[in-house]
């Protein structure tokens, strides 16, 4: 960054286009998935044809409500659906059906980490909307094809407040969406896939100065690296122009993230370039009170709250936490283990070592695992106290219970005769016979070679054969050879 960056103010507002996963498109029965034959999802309304009537998908609804709750918005009870005029090759009516005075959600805010601390950004709206179709450039030399697969696909849009200081903070926004969308099951936020979308508002002013000068819109930034890119990349470009005596004009721009830089796709409209109003061919909808509360009932514990819980409560690592909570699925299974054991330290430390080295190994998900929570929590048991060391149960008994998921560890770790003995007469014997075998080394380790205890511990595991518990032998051997 220039070195009079430091000068200057970063002001960042986020429009986070969100897909959902519904079976139908917003206003149409049409089915949409990833990766169909080009124009194959589509029917005489999502097309625009003349005479055809749209009609609101009420799954949409709900998962703008949905979303709305979990962002702590204020729903709007009185809908009304807008009509929104612009041409592109790919939206084949010729406008879009969204909302303009009435969105379903406003205020709320999105909670996340950021360098360790927490942050809040601020939200303006969630609105609904239907997407475009894609216009496809690099597959033929000499023109631009149209798919018209996505047209009419249900949105939902999150426009945050412009309290964003850095790409970094826009980077972490963008993940707590990601993760709070993917708990709530309405999307899959697969950017690659074009179903977790963001737009980016970008201006800077003089540290110290309540203006807020022209901004730019960069669009469609569809990673979450290029979304970080193409901030800095405008917000140093911006800085040189004002730098050498320029101004910003209000403008849209596109990023290239070959060339690592913002170019001009268009003059930015005003609302008024689009001429909104009301779409005739919709009613208004009425969302009672009893409607947003059966949507409130299917909300289960959120990432957020989860995290700080984790923290907090039960004292785990900021590290562990995060990961815990990463996904829903994996935040599931470890909630499920905690039924049975309230030892938290000991069941992250499997979740983040044993069962996720599994998991990376067979490649797959923690929701495919056989092994119940329940039996996870009885290892931890034998563990918390002292019947099988930690090596054991993660190197021995767990790959017997992927093998019989069904199977107590217990019950494993007994037929197996893995049990550790605390009994410390029992380690008194190993102990003796351990150092009766090196009278020399004793005498060495003695005479200030402490590097030998290696050795004799070695030797003493090897006569319990696993079954004496490792710290009470360490203790007994120290003292035997400290006399």
């Amino acid at each position: 960054m220039l070195s009079n960056s430091n000068k200057y103010e970063t002001i960042i507002g986020l429009e986070v286009h969100i897909q959902l996963s519904t079976k139908s498109k917003a206003y149409c029965r049409d089915k949409y998935n990833f990766g169909e034959t080009p124009n194959s999802c589509v029917s005489p309304i999502s097309l625009g044809h003349p005479g055809t009537l749209p009609m609101p998908n009420l799954k949409v609804v709900e998962s703008a409500i949905k979303l709305g709750l979990a962002l702590n918005c204020k729903i709007t009870k009185y809908n009304e659906y807008a009509r929104k005029n612009y041409y592109y090759a790919d939206l084949p009516k010729g406008y879009q059906i969204t909302q303009d005075k009435t969105p379903i959600c406003t205020g709320g805010y999105v909670e996340f980490l950021n360098e360790d601390n927490s942050k809040k950004i601020n939200l303006t709206r969630i609105h609904m909307e239907e997407d475009a179709g894609k216009s496809i450039h690099d597959l033929d030399p000499f023109n631009s094809l149209i798919d018209l697969n996505r047209a009419g696909v249900p949105l939902l849009e999150i426009v945050s407040e412009p309290e964003i200081r850095s790409s970094k903070e826009a980077y972490n926004f963008l993940q707590e969406i990601r993760k709070l969308v993917r708990f709530l099951e309405i999307c899959n936020g697969n950017m690659e896939e074009g179903s977790l979308r963001c737009d980016a508002n970008i201006s800077v002013r003089i540290h110290g100065s309540n203006e807020l000068r022209n901004r730019v819109e960069v669009k469609n930034l569809n990673s979450f690296s290029n979304v970080q890119k193409a901030i800095d990349s405008e917000v140093k470009r911006q800085i040189i122009v004002y730098e050498n005596g320029g101004s910003i004009d209000q403008e849209t721009r596109n990023y290239d993230p070959k060339k690592n830089e913002t170019t001009v796709l268009r003059k930015k409209e005003d609302a008024q370039d689009y001429r909104y109003f009301p779409e005739p061919d919709i009613q208004p909808i009425i969302i009672e009170s009893d409607i947003i509360e059966k949507v409130k009932k299917t909300i289960t514990a959120l990432p957020n709250s989860l995290y700080k819980k984790y923290t907090t409560k039960y004292n785990l690592s900021t590290y562990d936490s995060k990961i815990l909570t990463e996904d829903k699925d994996t935040a599931i299974f470890f909630e499920s283990i905690l039924k049975y054991t309230k030892n938290y330290k000991t069941a992250a430390n499997l979740m983040m070592g044993m069962i996720k080295a599994h998991l990376n190994e067979k490649s797959i998900k923690i929701s495919e695992l056989q092994i119940q929570p329940k039996l996870i929590a009885e290892l931890i048991t034998l563990i918390e106290n002292k019947l099988i060391s930690h090596i054991t149960a993660t190197q021995k008994i767990f790959p017997k219970m992927v093998k019989e998921p069904n199977s107590s560890p217990k019950l494993i770790a007994e037929k197996n005769n893995w049990i550790q003995e605390n009994d410390d007469k029992l380690v008194n014997r190993i102990v003796e016979e351990a150092v009766s075998k090196y009278p020399q080394k004793v005498k060495d380790y003695k005479n200030g070679n402490k590097n030998l205890l290696g050795l004799f511990m070695g030797e003493a595991m090897k006569i319990a054969k696993g079954k004496a518990n490792p710290k009470i032998l360490n203790d007994i051997l120290r003292k035997e050879l400290d006399k």
